[in-house]
Parts: C-alpha cells; structure tokens; sequence
C-alpha cells in the first residue's frame, strides 16, 4: 500500500474545501484534497450572499470566478399573493459586500477547483476515504481512488469539507439530528425561453404558497433557471402519489399564480432531484486533528441560501486555525472555531425557524416599511451575521418575534 504525507487533508472540492486548500496554500502548507466524485457534477445551493465574496477574495480565487460572468445578485424578491419585498443588498446595516452570484452549481465549482489545481494544490478526483485513525492530532485516513488502488494519506490535520457526504461524521459517529422541523425539496433546471427583458428576467425570487411551501427561482447568466420547491416532507410527498420528483415539481410550479406562465409548460433540463430531510447536525464541530465545514457540520435550510456561507466561513476560518496550530500555537477550538460558528449558525436558525412561523414574513410584507428595521434584516440575509452591532443580530431569539407579534396587534387593534 503506498502512502502520502502532507501537512493537512481536505476531503472535499467543493468550495469549502476550495476556500480551505487555497489558503493553506497561499501560506506554503503542503495540502492534499480528495474529491469522491467527478467534476463538473450536479450539486444544489445555486443561490450565493455577499458573505462568501469576502472568502473567495481572501483565498485568491475571486478573479477566477469573476471572469466567468455568472449573473449578477444585488438582492432577492420574495412574493406572497399580490405582496412584494425586495431586499437590496446595498441597503444593508453595517459594512460588506454588496452583491454576489447566482450560479450553476457545476460550472462553478469546476472553476473552483481547477483554480485550486491552477495554484499548485494537490487535488485528486474520484478518490473516496474508506477509513481513518488518529493519533492525537497525527492521522491516517484510507482511501480507494478511481483505479481501485488503495493508499494511506498521513496527515498533522484533517479538514472534512465533504458536503452532502458528511465523511467524518458517519466514520467517527458524529451526526445527530437537525433541530429544523423535516422539510424537503424538489428541484430542476429549465431552458428559460420565457424570460422577461431586464430586471424581472433575472432576479431571484421566493414565491409563498403557504406560509411552510415556498418555489425558488434562481436564474443563471447561461439562459437557465433554476426552479424548486420546498416545504415539509409531507406536503412534498403528496404532490405526486407515485413520488415521481417530475409530476411533483410539474405541480408545484402549476400553484404558483407569478411563475405558472413562465414555468408551466418548459421542458426540465434534468429529471428533478429530490432532496428528502436535508437539514442536519452533528455533535460536534472539530476534535483531536480534525474540524468538519460546510455541510459536513451543519445544513440548515435553502430558504435564505445560507449553506455556501457557512460553508466557505468555517472553511476558512478552519484553515487559518489550523495553520497557527501547525506553527506551534496551542488553538482554543471550543472558542475560536466552534463557538464562532455556531453563533452565525443559531442566527440563521433563528431566521429559519420565524420564517416558518410566520413571523418573519409579517415583518418583511408589513407596511409601511421600516427602514431602519430592513437594512438590519438585509443584512443578516447577506450573512452577515456575526455583527453584534446589529440588533437583529445580538437579540435574533426575541427581535423578530416580539416585533411580529407587535405588529399582529396593531392589525387586530385596527
């Protein structure tokens, strides 16, 4: 069996570990990424926040994707019957980018990668960990590559960047049930021939069709759109008897009142793929030589496209502990990884959560607005949500209930 030594393994190409790999390299670690599957490949989370331009600045891979011309987001639109909210990231609370991208998924991602690959990192596709045993902080993890031929990859730090995949957490026994009420989705890709000129042709949009079931509308700069449904597992299990993921989308899309004309009668690009239960936790966030990112720690839901953010966050942040760590620093990891994440993490929790109560939607279709209330929420949909500066962010368990509820009363007083 042969075998590799490195400083840190990354499991994962996505851009996590993308986000991970380039810094380690850029600070002249040796790093090694193993990727299970083949790129370019299908993969959901099509809806950036401004948060991750912050990432992909600072892991040198910004250029790289800017040249690609991927559609532009300045903000999001969500619709509830004849109600419009739209939010514009440059009216935001506080510092930060004020736009990013809406992408396929594939295309970037490839990019992604053969940039890290463009930058001398070690990337091996189709390679799969089988196993792995740690030593205190020293590892050895086992994989099978594309040839079938098993190798040892010896590492000082191991960050799981795995994604969907959740490598170390179902190795080491990690996973444990998300605290989000189960909720599933069901998405595809169309040829978009009925796009609008201008603005309304490329915005991304949430249409509400009742308080839990929600389509999204992602389109990319290619002349695609993607197009989803999300709501609880029940709702979206009875849209198709047979659970043929096509009828269900097909009927989703026929309750939308805004899209059915511009999405009722257009082909799928690709038999829609239905993601069951996807919200998930684990026990913990790093141990001994390793710290899980992305989705390999924790997924929430789509509904505010928070997944790459975290992701590309604790990737980072991952990369720059674990540098210090290997440069003789004795890191907190309770402290300084951890709890930082899972602070952010409990934000957008909080946000999820009153989106489905239906007490952030009162506040984003109350009128008239509040601006000074919608620059704070803006800026938590940009991700920002580690600014304690922002009142939406500090209080978020009481903030939006207490104010929901204030408005309800107004309305029943009136």
């Amino acid at each position: 069996m042969s075998k590799e030594f490195v400083d840190v393994l990354v499991i994962g190409a996505g851009p996590s570990g993308c986000v991970s790999s380039s810094y380690l390299k850029k600070n002249n670690v040796s790093v090694k990424v193993v990727e299970k599957t083949k790129f370019p490949r299908l993969v959901v989370g099509e809806s950036l926040i401004p948060r991750v331009m912050d990432h992909f600045d600072e892991a040198g891979l910004f250029p790289a994707l800017d040249k690609m011309g991927f559609e532009k987001k300045l903000g999001a639109r969500f619709l509830r019957g004849n109600e419009v909210c739209i939010f514009d990231f440059s009216n935001k609370f506080g510092e930060g980018w004020d736009w990013t991208w809406q992408v396929p998924r594939a295309d970037f991602d490839n990019v992604l990668a053969q940039e890290v690959i463009n930058k001398g990192v070690d990337l091996e596709f189709e390679t799969e960990v089988t196993g792995i045993e740690f030593n205190g902080t020293d590892s050895v993890t086992t994989v099978k590559t594309k040839d079938g031929e098993t190798k040892e990859i010896h590492a000082k730090f191991v960050i799981d960047s795995s994604g969907y995949g959740r490598v170390l957490p179902r190795l080491l026994d990690l996973e444990k049930p998300s605290k989000l009420s189960p909720h599933s989705a069901i998405f595809s890709h169309v040829k978009d021939i009925n796009r609008e000129e201008g603005t309304e042709g490329t915005l991304i949009s949430f249409d509400i069709i009742e308080t839990e079931v929600w389509l999204w509308v992602i389109p990319f700069s290619n002349g695609n759109t993607s197009v989803g449904i999300v709501g609880p597992t029940e709702y979206i299990d009875r849209l198709s008897e047979n659970g043929d993921a096509a009828e269900a989308l097909r009927k989703a899309i026929s309750l939308s009142d805004y899209y059915v004309k511009r999405f009722g009668d257009v082909e799928f690009l690709f038999e829609p793929k239905h993601l069951k239960d996807y919200s998930c936790s684990v026990k913990t966030l790093f141990g001994d030589g390793f710290a899980l990112t992305g989705n390999a720690s924790e997924f929430l839901d789509p509904v505010f496209s928070s997944g790459m953010a975290f992701a590309t966050e604790s990737g980072m942040l991952a990369a720059k502990l674990a540098l210090r760590q290997l440069n003789g620093e004795t890191i907190d990891w309770q402290k300084e990884y951890s709890d930082y994440i899972l602070y952010g993490v409990n934000v957008f929790t909080t946000y999820v959560k009153e989106w489905y109560t239906g007490n952030l939607q009162e506040l984003f279709f109350h009128q008239p607005e509040n601006p000074d209330v919608k620059r704070k929420i803006c800026a938590v949909l940009a991700g920002y949500v580690w600014n304690k500066k922002n009142t939406f962010v500090r209080i978020h368990n009481t903030a939006i209930k207490n104010l929901a509820e204030f408005i309800k009363t107004e309305k029943q007083q009136a």
